[in-house]
């Protein structure tokens, strides 16, 4: 795929489509004016018959065009000036993309909105834009003989902002994009695809692809490691667990270490404690953190941020057979806490228990773990927004401010210790569940646990990391949500 930059008018460039998103209620900018000139004032009438009215993802199209070099035209609405947002830019463009990308090799031109009294950058409106054209000409279907969506075959974004720096942000874009379907792909790959073996296979390949280092502990090395917590959850399988962990230095030894933890369950049955079949039929997607990782890890390679990243996925899957870990048991994990085993479901917690200890021994300076990890986290916030849960205020903040830039939804939510009186076990140091209230909250305080002094930050994607159907700005399945995130504070926390 390529993707480019241009300041060339629109009239002038040849592709299949040209998508143009214009505000509602606003004038046409220069270059639409002129390109509308030269289509005899179509757009013009269009709105002032209020066949297109550019309210927010609302779209028209134009077929059979012959005024222009491109015979289609896809017109999207960006709602008003005051409401347009790095997420409602990214609703609109991905609805164009899904509009048009039905046919492979379909080459397009995209005009960047030109929006007055709007606080969105031309970069961040460029990167934004080259991402959601990438992410939203890919789908779910990866196993369909024929596939409802075809990623472009070229990108032309066009605009008046400066040629070298717009063409940094579409190459950005593109990265970013590229990394998003990574993760998604991840995620959609059906159980026998992906599993810890084959998740890790992957972890090395895309190391070898990006300059990262790429180191795999398989079942042997996790036993020395004393990650007694993960292996419990694991042995239940015919597969074997992994522990895929990839480095990225693009600063100095000494400085800080930032570690992204991933939870990486390939496919969660429940274990002893077994879902009814309607809470295991999406279950492919309990390693939605771990693809978060790898996805963030290839995109901060790929931009070459100046920052010491290290990416952390325990891989495991959660099955029955004899060997299965049991209700009652007690487990210990890698920190020396012992746990006492009272719902085999709440598996995510201690898997990320003992990832979590091994990067605080290895020397992380800020923590940052993600886990579809709780159905109470989707009872709280809905199926969009990100829990935020913390140890540290700034650290918190820091997190939370680069997903706002992101365009990624997120909400803190309360870490008051009398949660952690849930927690407290007769036979052993901690229990892995509370009770039913504030579940996503107890998860979290047992999680705090493992990660000492360290500031650290725990992202239930519980109901953000997988959209149960496909919306117009959206296809169903694995979203890649909080790379863009993760990316973002990578960079932040390089040029801090």
């Amino acid at each position: 795929m390529s993707t480019q930059f241009t300041n060339e008018s629109l009239s002038s460039l040849t592709a299949d489509w040209l998508v143009l998103a214009l505000v509602e209620s606003a004038p046409l900018s220069a270059s639409i004016t002129e390109l509308d000139q030269a289509l005899g004032g179509l757009i013009s009438r269009l709105i002032e018959s209020e066949d297109f009215t550019g309210k927010a993802g609302t779209t028209t199209t134009l077929l059979g065009i012959t005024e222009i070099k491109t015979p289609r035209i896809l017109l999207v609405g960006l709602g008003t000036a005051e409401s347009l947002s790095l997420g409602s830019l990214e609703k609109a463009m991905t609805t164009a993309a899904r509009s048009i990308s039905s046919k492979p090799k379909t080459n397009i031109i995209v005009a960047l909105p030109e929006v007055e009294n709007n606080v969105l950058s031309a970069e961040q409106l460029a990167t934004v834009t080259s991402t959601s054209m990438i992410v939203g000409a890919v789908g779910q279907d990866l196993y369909r003989a024929e596939a409802a969506h075809s990623p472009f075959q070229t990108i032309t974004i066009a605009g008046t902002g400066d040629t070298a720096a717009s063409q940094q942000a579409v190459d950005r874009g593109r990265i970013l994009g590229e990394s998003i379907n990574l993760a998604r792909e991840m995620v959609n790959r059906h159980a026998g695809d992906i599993f810890p073996v084959s998740f890790a296979d992957r972890v090395v390949e895309i190391a070898k692809l990006t300059g990262l280092e790429a180191e795999i502990l398989d079942e042997k090395q996790l036993k020395q490691e004393k990650m007694g917590s993960m292996l419990a959850v694991a042995q239940g399988s015919d597969q074997p667990p992994r522990l895929a962990i990839l480095k990225y230095q693009g600063a100095d030894a000494s400085a800080p270490t930032l570690a992204l933890v991933g939870k990486g369950v390939t496919f969660d049955s429940g274990g002893l404690s077994l879902k009814p079949s309607d809470g295991m039929k999406t279950m492919k997607c309990d390693m939605g953190g771990a693809a978060a990782v790898l996805g963030a890890m290839h995109a901060i390679a790929q931009l070459k941020l100046p920052v010491n990243v290290i990416g952390y996925m325990g891989l495991v899957e959660n099955m029955i057979n004899g060997s299965s870990y049991k209700l009652g048991d007690v487990l210990t994990a890698r920190n020396g806490k012992t746990i006492e085993v009272l719902n085999t479901d709440a598996e995510g917690r201690l898997v990320l228990a003992d990832v979590l200890a091994l990067a605080v021994d290895r020397g992380a300076s800020n923590l940052i773990d993600l886990a579809t990890l709780t159905g109470a986290c989707v009872v709280a916030l809905g199926e969009e927004v990100t829990g935020v849960f913390a140890n540290n205020a700034d650290w918190s903040k820091a997190v939370q401010d680069a997903a706002q830039a992101s365009g990624e939804d997120v909400w803190e939510m309360p870490m008051f210790p009398q949660f952690a009186e849930q927690l407290k076990s007769d036979v052993a140091d901690l229990k892995n569940v509370g009770t039913r209230w504030g579940g996503a909250i107890t998860a979290a305080k047992f999680l705090e646990n493992f990660v000492s002094e360290t500031p650290w930050v725990h992202l239930d994607i519980a109901g953000p990391a997988f959209a149960a159907a496909n919306a117009p700005h959206r296809e169903g399945g694995g979203t890649g949500c909080m790379v863009k995130t993760l990316v973002e504070v990578a960079a932040r926390y390089g040029s801090a």
